[in-house]
């Protein structure tokens, strides 16, 4: 008699099918997922229903999680101390359970320690005081000149342009850093910020440009409760309404020159390396967003009944089911892939970074898509949660860089990379 011997189900972890993680990284991994659980989700969700005015006063639901955040303890300088590879490893699954909690929520944290990590990176202890304790934001977007900040090669700009200054600029004189004009209403942070990290042009005394058309830059420390700093109203936004962002305007802001971390000499490397962590970082939350919207229509395809069974039940739901269980493990080894080379390789190179931002927010959006669809037409109702993480991945296609900028800078990356090293000759 044959006898019928059953496979035994996989082992699968919080994130999926995950295996070799270290008694420390499971630890991690199950604290901030409690935090997620019992403090983003409901924290996020609260603040998502209310106007934009009232989201972010003192003692709202906003400030009640970044009180809650700080008790964790996580910080720039808990991964100080890690090799880059398990430093890569931890970051993604602490950012990718933040995100499965509260997208908007994981973004403040990460652009709020922005001018800390580079005040701890300069190793200047005024700089680290000056942050301290504070809410930060990272001031690199301005109303002329978004996408055009994420240039690094003169021939990516029109023929004959030069670059773009955009809408506020730093002026270097004597011992002084002058500021004047105002940011985009996109600075995460924003509204609420009490520090910036300045990311912007420069003249140095002798304009703003150089011989080609490049524009000088800096990366300055600035205190937000400085005369000549004033702010714009919240934006009224689509999604993620969990992270406040809005106008900052300089008029005539003074500040010593020695709060200047990255200067001529020095920016351009500076600026890669923030804004290639950004990208990682978007590449986790990505993941976590992922995750969090398949695992609703996961649950709710085994509680909703259609043609007398379970949806799950049926073989077209499975197969879609199946088709989104892919794209979610497709994303997070993308998502870990980019950070680990970010954070190991010799020479990490932004443009690489970009094409994995692009690629996980892409392939997030059909997750978040195809996951509402199951839900019919209850997933369009607010009594679902799932309508919220549509509307937050639908920001992140455009938020941190344009999905389809940063997949034409990885394109021209790769040229250059077969022009000038002979990659991909054979």
């Amino acid at each position: 008699m044959n006898s019928c011997h059953s496979v035994p189900l996989p082992e699968v972890g919080l994130s999926g099918f995950d295996t070799g993680l270290s008694e420390e990284e499971q630890s991690v991994q199950d604290a901030m997922h409690r935090f997620a659980r019992d403090v983003m989700r409901p924290l996020g969700r609260e603040i998502d229903r209310l106007p934009a005015e009232q989201a972010y006063q003192p003692g709202s639901p906003f400030w009640q999680y970044h009180a809650e955040f700080q008790k964790l303890g996580f910080s720039p300088e808990a991964m100080s101390g890690l090799e880059p590879s398990q430093a890569a490893r931890l970051e993604g699954i602490v950012v990718e359970e933040m995100a499965w909690g509260d997208a908007g929520l994981t973004v403040s944290s990460g652009a709020g320690a922005m001018p800390m990590t580079m005040a701890r990176a300069s190793g200047q202890q005024e700089l680290i005081d000056l942050c301290e304790g504070k809410l930060g934001c990272w001031c690199a977007t301005q109303p002329d000149r978004g996408s055009d900040g994420l240039i690094l090669y003169p021939e990516e700009r029109h023929p004959g342009s030069r670059g773009n200054k955009g809408n506020l600029q730093a002026v270097f004189k004597g011992d002084e850093i002058i500021f004047n004009g105002q940011t985009s209403a996109w600075v995460s942070n924003g509204a609420v910020a009490e520090v910036a990290l300045m990311d912007i042009v420069a003249d140095y005394g002798d304009g703003f440009f150089d011989e080609q058309g490049n524009t000088f830059g800096c990366n300055v420390i600035v205190p937000l409760d400085l005369k000549g700093v004033s702010r714009g109203k919240p934006l009224e936004k689509l999604g993620k309404r969990s992270l406040p962002q809005g106008e900052i305007y300089f008029d005539n802001v003074r500040v010593p020159r020695r709060f200047a971390v990255a200067t001529r000499d020095d920016y351009e490397l500076k600026h890669a390396y923030a804004w290639a962590q950004a990208g990682t970082a978007m590449s986790h939350i990505a993941a976590g967003l992922a995750r969090a919207a398949f695992e609703l229509a996961l649950v709710y395809v085994h509680e909703r009944k259609q043609g007398g069974a379970l949806l799950a039940t049926h073989q077209l739901t499975q197969y879609r089911l199946g088709g989104l269980g892919m794209k979610v493990e497709a994303i997070r080894a993308m998502a870990r892939h980019v950070a680990h080379y970010t954070k190991c390789s010799p020479r990490p190179h932004p443009y690489f970074t970009a094409s994995g931002k692009a690629f996980c927010c892409n392939e997030l959006m059909d997750v978040v898509n195809e996951s509402l669809q199951l839900f019919g037409g209850a997933g369009l109702t607010h009594e679902f949660p799932i309508e919220k993480l549509m509307r937050d991945a639908r920001a992140m296609q455009i938020e941190d860089g344009e999905n389809n900028i940063l997949q034409m800078h990885y394109g021209h990356l790769l040229s250059r990379l077969h022009l000038q090293e002979g990659w991909g000759r054979g």
